[in-house]
């Protein structure tokens, strides 16, 4: 009901406009959101959904649907735009195909632990092999990535992730319990959060990592789509 009057005119729940005293409006996407909210956030977000009507409507249920499994728009923008631009488009923005990684940790008997990942890529008609260490796994999955595309995508090398958060989802008790994850990218001038779930923490990660970075790449024009 908010988001209906909203739409309609945004003075109904504002008693002044935010922009006077340094604020915006900033429209949340949940569960809970009907087609006002997702027209408005998609607005916001730079897509007009308003002659789409059939793209909103599976907008709403696919959210409700990956909410229902764990998924969460609230703080992930980026991830969401992503989502309604498939909706429109037809397809995700798509920059390279993943055919599979690896990601090996060793425990060494003088204590340290080492991290290395491979990834195998197809950009185009190019299939691209990296292997990069990290200081964990997620770190060595994200620098083998990187480091096998910043090469067809030089804008890549301005991109790094700033934030990294992790939140064991209720359903299931210790250790087999499903994941979320919560990435920050920056590229110096501008911030964007992506989401990926799984009951597996590198997989779930993997997700996010591939959203922020099709994300930042479909920023820049000079990309090219593989």
């Amino acid at each position: 009901m908010h988001a209906s009057a909203i739409k309609v005119s945004p003075e109904l729940y504002n008693h002044m406009e935010p922009a006077t005293v340094g604020n915006d409006m900033r429209i949340l996407v949940t569960e809970m959101a009907g087609r006002a909210s997702v027209e408005l956030k998609s607005r916001e977000l730079g897509v007009d959904l308003a002659g789409h009507p059939e793209a909103a409507g599976r907008v709403v249920e696919k959210v409700k649907d990956l909410e229902a499994e764990g998924w969460s728009f609230e703080a992930a923008d980026a991830s969401f735009e992503l989502l309604v631009r498939s909706e429109v488009d037809g397809r995700k923005p798509s920059y390279f195909t993943l055919e599979s990684y690896r990601v090996l940790i060793e425990h060494r008997d003088d204590g340290r632990v080492s991290c290395e990942a491979t990834v195998k890529l197809l950009v185009g008609n190019e299939r691209i092999i990296s292997t990069a260490e990290g200081n964990g796994p997620i770190n060595a999955l994200d620098q083998a990535l990187r480091e096998g595309l910043v090469g067809r995508y030089p804008s890549l090398a301005g991109m790094d992730l700033s934030d990294y958060k992790v939140r064991i989802l209720e359903g299931r008790p210790g250790t087999d319990a499903v994941t979320r994850v919560l990435l920050e990218t920056t590229d110096a001038e501008r911030d964007w959060t992506t989401v990926g779930v799984h009951g597996n923490i590198v997989e779930a990660s993997w997700r996010a990592m591939v959203d922020a970075l099709t994300y930042g790449l479909s920023r820049y024009r000079g990309a090219t789509k593989g």
